[in-house]
């Protein structure tokens, strides 16, 4: 017998709230405070009239993301954000871990989690630390004006990433450039599409060339596998994706809401130590991969409500990072704060798998960025500085243009 309802719904929302305030954009919209105030779930009309739910709570994201009776199948879902209304989502391409369940999901993470171990990804700083240097030494020559996304934060883990999977040196210009242009929003969605498929296509002859003739790196180690070619395609795929577009952008919006919070960016430069707790609290703050959508595969009691199989949920991270009944004075950026916890990385089975290199190139980045350039700044008044459309599943900066003084 399905449960029933304990709780009186609270009063509904109609669609996503996707606004940020003014002047404020490391902030979530702030309606998802207010709604998350009134009830940490509540029901939510979707862009094409399906009536799901809304979760904006810490503890019921945790618990709606640890449910196994909650489906991460594209089209089981119905999209919160505007522009595909009357579109019905197509299931997930082969190999894409990320829109599938168990067994399946299981069959994949399980190879993947034995290749991306903690103690593997730790073993990658001192690689790291020198591309990093790197990029540090090119910023100096072409500096003191520059754009940070372009200059360290895009190729800082667009190398990482093809040197994890094998990408040729001889490619990686073309290799980055196709991820750029999927990911700009100057780009046409034609040109966006055309680069995703070139990126596709770049990843089917890898895939070949790696089972001809296999090398030192991820890719070449699945072909040993039982995955098909079109599985380690759609892998790889996933994996460049994960492990380049958030850190991209994680660290480039991670140095701007450094910059624009002094006092906390001084207790960095003071201490490139406590970088472990400056990258666990900006990726609780800032919370880039913000929206989570779901489908109630059974009838679920969360919280003393009925979902009812086959409706949707929206698990708002970016709102249950933010959560005062788990983080203190949650809307400030406190690097004193210890943010156990936080889902800026997801929960659940479909936790980000890449997070532990992402840590790494976080806690290496920042540090040495603010170290070797004391006086960094931005170049443009902070309103100008131009950010992701907030309707797009990871927000970030597009241009961040930075000086600093020569000496």
């Amino acid at each position: 017998m399905a449960p029933e309802s304990t709780t009186t719904p609270s009063p509904g929302v109609a669609g996503l709230p996707l606004a940020r305030p003014a002047g404020c954009p490391f902030d979530p919209p702030a309606e998802l405070a207010r709604i998350r105030e009134r009830h940490p779930l509540v029901r939510m009309t979707y862009p094409d009239g399906h009536e799901g739910w809304l979760v904006t709570g810490h503890a019921l994201a945790r618990a709606a993301l640890a449910d196994q009776r909650v489906s991460s199948r594209y089209e089981l879902t119905h999209y919160p954000m505007p522009g595909l209304e009357g579109i019905e989502l197509p299931p997930a391409p082969v190999g894409d871990l990320t829109g599938i369940d168990p067994p399946g999901h299981t069959r994949y993470r399980k190879l993947l989690n034995a290749r991306f171990t903690n103690r593997r990804m730790r073993l990658l700083t001192e690689r790291v630390q020198q591309v990093t240097a790197e990029y540090l030494d090119a910023m100096d020559r072409n500096g003191p004006e520059v754009d940070l996304v372009a200059v360290y934060a895009h190729p800082i883990p667009a190398v990482m990433i093809c040197e994890l999977l094998g990408v040729p040196y001889a490619d990686r210009e073309s290799f980055q450039g196709y991820t750029a242009t999927t990911a700009s929003v100057d780009a046409a969605p034609e040109e966006r599409g055309a680069a995703h498929e070139a990126l596709q296509e770049y990843v089917r002859q890898l895939v070949l060339a790696k089972r001809a003739a296999p090398t030192d790196d991820l890719l070449s180690d699945l072909t040993s596998s039982d995955l098909t070619d079109e599985e380690l395609t759609g892998l790889g795929s996933i994996l460049l994706a994960a492990g380049l577009i958030t850190t991209a952008n994680m660290l480039a919006l991670g140095a701007f809401a450094l910059l624009r919070n002094p006092a906390q960016l001084a207790a960095l430069r003071a201490d490139p130590a406590i970088a472990d707790r400056v990258v666990e609290e900006l990726m609780r703050y800032l919370s880039i991969a913000h929206t989570v959508v779901r489908a109630a595969l059974a009838d679920i009691e969360l919280d003393g409500h009925l979902i009812k199989a086959g409706e949707t949920l929206t698990i708002s991270l970016h709102a249950a990072n933010r959560d005062p009944e788990r983080f203190a004075d949650p809307d400030t950026l406190d690097l004193n704060r210890d943010p156990t916890g936080h889902m800026a990385f997801g929960h659940g089975i479909h936790q980000c798998l890449g997070q532990q290199l992402a840590r790494v190139e976080m806690r290496v980045g920042f540090p040495a960025l603010f170290t070797r350039f004391p006086t960094l700044r931005l170049a443009v008044p902070p309103e100008d500085v131009p950010l992701y459309p907030t309707h797009q599943g990871i927000y970030g900066v597009h241009r961040l243009p930075v000086t600093w003084d020569q000496g």
